[in-house]
């Protein structure tokens, strides 16, 4: 018989507190048109986008996080030093150790909390919060923070007509912690590795300390290019319409609930056509809310799903309480779908 004591945590979870943060420069569609042959018509009837924000050297994924956090906390109505995990995720934190979390983790003042990176893609806050609710059920942590953070300017090949127009910055940031009722539904997650390419950095890192730089791309003016994100559209876009959908529709069933249950949809912003088109399979009702932060923020990857719920919450198109189904999926290829009570 075991000697080890059951954990004590709390019987559920909820989300307590959204905050986000987009850099202040807004770059239009027309700055993009300046190194691709395409058309502003084109780019919004392709992915939606109208404009991106695009961080300066100054709003480094640590400064936007920290800055959403502080948000997050606030709207939680709790004290940074009553955080007991910081998990963040994102793909553009470019040193390897240490991890982004530790130095978010001091910044906002947290009681020496656990803090870590994980490499999730687009699908990253799904994964993000499903950690953080089984934490607060274990016991391990009473509040947990989850940040999603992209600069992905600087993964971005502004030379690439298929991607240049697609990628922002930003960071979005929630505050989970204990509930006495179900508020965070099972997640439906997982992988599909055989589809790794379709999505993926153009060039490995390690490719660049190699005294020879003859295979690496070069730009227009036969300069070395600094490493992208590269993807077969019309294979994602596949994957992401008929899959995805059916990954939500499980998720919904893993909460017991309908599509007329639901009050908002807030799916990963990395198409509006994607979007619309989960909508329509879905047969989601007329009086759910969907979110289309894509239009003036672009694609975020992990921050998408937060910046999303914290501007419906903003504008008053989401209210507290409300039920959202929350769907992330990308690189990887990975997702995860989940049903939440908004905070």
């Amino acid at each position: 018989m075991s000697k080890i004591k059951p954990s004590k945590g709390a019987p559920y979870a909820r989300i307590l507190g959204v905050g986000g943060y987009r850099p202040t420069r807004i770059v239009p569609n027309e700055v993009i048109l300046e190194k691709i042959d395409s058309s502003d018509e084109w780019i919004r009837s392709r992915s939606g986008i109208e404009t991106r924000h695009w961080a300066s050297p100054e709003e480094t994924v640590a400064a936007m996080s920290i800055e959403a956090s502080g948000k997050a906390i606030a709207d939680a109505g709790i004290d940074a030093s009553q955080i007991g995990a910081v998990v963040v995720s994102t793909v553009s934190h470019f040193s390897q150790t240490p991890a982004v979390a530790t130095e978010i983790a001091d910044k906002l003042g947290t009681d020496k909390a656990a803090a870590f990176d994980i490499s999730a893609g687009c699908a990253g806050f799904g994964y993000g919060l499903t950690l953080a609710k089984g934490m607060i059920v274990e016991g391990s942590a009473e509040y947990v923070l989850v940040i999603g953070v992209e600069r992905l300017s600087d993964l971005t090949d502004l030379e690439d007509r298929a991607t240049a127009f697609l990628f922002g910055d930003g960071a979005g940031a929630v505050v989970v912690g204990p509930s006495q009722e179900p508020a965070i539904g099972p997640t439906v997650w997982g992988s599909e590795g055989d589809k790794a390419e379709t999505i993926k950095q153009t060039v490995p890192w390690d490719r660049y300390r190699i005294g020879d730089l003859s295979e690496l791309p070069l730009d227009s003016e036969g300069n070395v290019k600094f490493p992208a994100i590269t993807q077969e559209g019309q294979a994602v876009f596949r994957w992401a319409v008929f899959e995805m959908a059916k990954v939500a529709q499980q998720a919904l069933d893993a909460a017991g609930i309908t599509p007329d249950d639901l009050d908002v949809f807030i799916p990963h912003q990395a198409n509006v056509r994607i979007i619309d088109s989960m909508v329509k399979t879905l047969k989601l009702p007329e009086h759910v809310t969907v979110a289309r932060d894509i239009r003036t923020t672009g694609n975020t990857s992990a921050a998408s799903i937060p910046l999303a719920m914290e501007r419906l919450l903003a504008t008053g198109e989401a209210k507290s309480g409300d039920t959202a189904l929350v769907i992330g999926f990308g690189a990887g290829l990975v997702y995860a779908a989940t049903v939440v009570t908004l905070p």
